[in-house]
């Protein structure tokens, strides 16, 4: 009988933990970047159709970037540290829901939809994205604590202006990875620049996309959300 309980018990907390990771609003400890950082520029690619996908992706509701506030607190520390030298930070994509995770799955399982190739992944056959490593059915994106960005001018006449980091972002591509030792000088820098000030406040790089930094003590490391983008 004390096991039956137990087992009944379990079960109904990781009910409980599903639900609250699903639930429609964001949970505590969620903000709203802009509102927190109001000069920080947004490009939010999978609110729009500039994305690798080519339409708007499922759970981005609005144009609004949230993350929790340990993560966004830490790039309010990288945007002050920038500021001085004229150059600020510009969001790609910040908290993403696990459908919108899903969207991306089922978009790779379809072979015959390539309308953004020649963009986005001109090099790469798309039934091979899983297996490389460019898409998959988890992201750290959904635990609040992950960031895709780059550098631009904090105050730009030309609202498209960035650093040149040598690629656009969501290239599937080894010219992404931020050591590719065949970018030019001046764009080594870039990623340098950019990889040095967010591990300063305490965010880590990934190997394979110079744009996308996690928190190292993201708050919820287990936990993948679902709330929308509203």
């Amino acid at each position: 009988m004390k096991r039956w309980l137990w087992c009944t018990f379990a079960f109904y907390c990781c009910c409980v933990a599903t639900l609250a990771a699903s639930a429609a609003s964001p949970p505590e400890g969620f903000v709203d970047v802009q509102q927190l950082i109001p000069d920080i520029q947004l490009d939010l690619r999978y609110y729009g159709r500039h994305n690798f996908v080519g339409e708007r992706i499922d759970g981005y509701q609005a144009p609004r970037a949230l993350l929790t506030r340990q993560a966004a607190e830490a790039l309010q520390n990288v945007q002050q540290e920038l500021a001085p030298f004229g150059l600020g930070l510009k969001i790609f994509d910040a908290y993403r829901p696990q459908q919108a995770v899903n969207h991306f799955a089922r978009w790779a399982e379809d072979p015959n939809d390539t309308r953004m190739k020649a963009e986005f992944y001109p090099d790469v056959d798309k039934r091979v994205l899983f297996q490389e490593g460019y898409i998959a059915h988890k992201s750290g994106h959904s635990r609040g604590s992950t960031v895709d960005l780059t550098l631009a001018p904090l105050h730009p006449g030309d609202p498209g202006a960035e650093l040149d980091m040598g690629t656009g972002f969501d290239l599937f591509s080894p010219q992404s990875w931020p050591d590719n030792p065949e970018m030019t000088p001046p764009q080594r820098a870039h990623r340098l620049l950019l990889r040095t000030v967010m591990e300063k406040y305490g965010f880590k790089p990934y190997d394979k996309e110079w744009w996308h930094f996690t928190l190292r003590d993201e708050p919820f490391p287990e936990t993948y959300f679902d709330f929308p983008v509203q």
